[in-house]
């Protein structure tokens, strides 16, 4: 299927860098049908990864495999068989979503939120403050993020405040930036041309190309500990992917939404409209 040239290193992109077909399905809904009522046509699935370059056997995998999961829940239409996530799978791109479309990263107080492991739950404690986005700094000494939520153990809580380059150091100790960083700077050399480019993409290609914006932006964003500014070098190339987003992402609205009124389908025919809730995605 041809494509507009400036989709061309955005699917480049995706060869070079696998992702695993069901988590891209897992985006396109979260994305896209969950504001449209939630249920898509396994035909009009297939269409939209045709034109991603992914052949309809993966897919039929992935949803099987998917459904199988209680990711998804099927219904059937005499032969023709329609999905929607299932809680499973709308529990966890909702707790993902406030990061993959937040304005800008969280404010900070100056303080760290520390744990000390203490008693005989250590092990599990420290597995459960892991999970939660806690990083080790010393041996029984975890440190969070700043805003994230501290789960239920059995640690010491403290506040500690490093100031100026002592912050940096210290959110460098526990995150190491380097490969995130290069994994962000792969995201921009593969989708800056949209930004220039996205008002001249076909309608199917603007549902691709935003398809595969998010997912890329989504795998980045989750393993980003979302540090404050603060925390962060000046050349941080997180954040200028956010700004590619911010700007990438209303120019492809219109387009790929066009593209979805004119030919998705569910139980009942065309899919209705959006909610509000896309429109404010990537605004303060």
């Amino acid at each position: 299927m041809p494509h507009s040239a400036a989709l061309a290193p955005i699917l480049g992109h995706l060869r070079a860098e696998p992702s695993r077909t069901w988590s891209i399905i897992v985006t396109l809904y979260g994305d896209a049908v969950v504001p449209r009522g939630g249920s898509l046509w396994l035909g009009t699935l297939l269409e939209i990864f045709e034109a991603s370059g992914i052949g309809g056997n993966v897919v039929r995998t992935a949803m099987s495999r998917l459904a199988s999961d209680g990711w998804l829940e099927r219904t059937r239409v005499g032969r023709n068989a329609f999905y929607r996530l299932a809680e499973k799978g709308r529990d966890t791109f909702a707790a993902a979503e406030r990061r993959i479309y937040a304005a800008g990263p969280p404010a900070w107080d100056g303080a760290f939120a520390l744990a000390v492991l203490d008693g005989p739950k250590r092990d599990a404690d420290r597995a459960a403050l892991e999970a939660a986005g806690f990083a080790t700094l010393a041996s029984g000494v975890l440190v969070a993020p700043p805003g994230a939520a501290a789960p239920d153990s059995g640690a010491i809580r403290l506040r500690a405040v490093a100031e100026g380059d002592g912050a940096r150091r210290l959110a460098a100790q526990a995150w190491p930036p380097d490969r995130l960083a290069e994994g962000y700077r792969r995201f921009l050399a593969a989708f800056m041309p949209l930004r220039d480019a996205a008002a001249g993409l076909t309608d199917l290609d603007a549902l691709v190309a935003r398809l595969l914006l998010i997912h890329e932006y989504r795998r980045l964003v989750l393993r980003d500990p979302n540090l404050p500014d603060a925390l962060r070098p000046e050349d941080w190339p997180g954040r200028e992917a956010r700004a590619l987003c911010a700007a990438a992402y209303p120019a492809l609205l219109a387009a790929s939404e066009r593209w979805l009124d004119a030919h998705a389908l569910n139980e009942d025919g065309k899919l209705p409209p959006p909610d509000g809730t896309i429109g404010a995605r990537f605004q303060a």
